[in-house]
């Protein structure tokens, strides 16, 4: 979390830099970091419906109206709320809650995508289903997601890469590539390949712990 706070720009690190490759730069001449957020919590605003909250970002960049909407409206389509738009948070489950906040992190097409254990608090089969449409969303857009878990299974089954990272004081022990194809399904989580990974995850895992 804190890693994806410094990546972010909403904390400093104790040493070293940020460097992001990018052409974008701010007013300043400094790089300007094209990424969107979604946080352990959704973070909703409870007097906002799904479309406003999920607008938020281009309200805010200025855009016009009708502009702002049509694209709010798309990505929430595309997480699996076309027809939810006028809901308000209290109106819907969990899960929902974090679609919306997916959409409102991919609304401005950003090239990177940090996720900060956004389905911990989820039940197992909304976990898995979250975790396909956010593969799903990758394929069609293939931003850069970095994203923060402690499941292990998690990790295999949507990672290219595993950063396994040890605490007190923060520092990387592990980068295991895995090479499993996409597009991933329930089949691959039923395969030896799967099983392996997991295994070797782990013991990455352990050893971190035990640091």
């Amino acid at each position: 979390s804190t890693l994806l706070r410094i990546i972010a720009g909403l904390g400093a690190p104790s040493a070293g830099t940020v460097d992001w490759p990018t052409s974008v730069h701010d007013a300043g001449g400094e790089a300007h970091p094209d990424l969107g957020f979604v946080f352990q919590d959704p973070t909703l605003m409870p007097w906002a419906n799904a479309l406003k909250n999920a607008m938020l970002p281009l309200t805010l960049a200025g855009l016009g109206k009708g502009e702002a909407e049509a694209r709010s409206a798309e990505m929430l389509a595309l997480v699996g709320l076309k027809g939810f738009e006028t809901s308000y948070p209290r109106e819907l489950s969990g899960g929902m809650k974090m679609r919306v906040s997916i959409a409102r992190a991919l609304v401005t097409h950003p090239k990177i995508l940090l996720m900060d254990e956004p389905f911990a608090a989820l039940d197992e089969i909304t976990r898995h289903k979250l975790n396909d449409d956010l593969l799903g969303l990758w394929w069609q857009n293939r931003f850069t997601a970095v994203f923060v878990t402690h499941s292990v299974f998690e990790s295999v089954y949507l990672a290219q890469r595993i950063v396994v990272m040890a605490a007190r004081p923060g520092r990387v022990m592990a980068d295991l590539a895995n090479e499993a194809p996409y597009p991933r399904d329930a089949l691959f989580r039923t395969s030896a390949e799967y099983a392996h990974l997991c295994r070797v995850a782990s013991g990455t895992l352990r050893e971190a712990i035990a640091a």
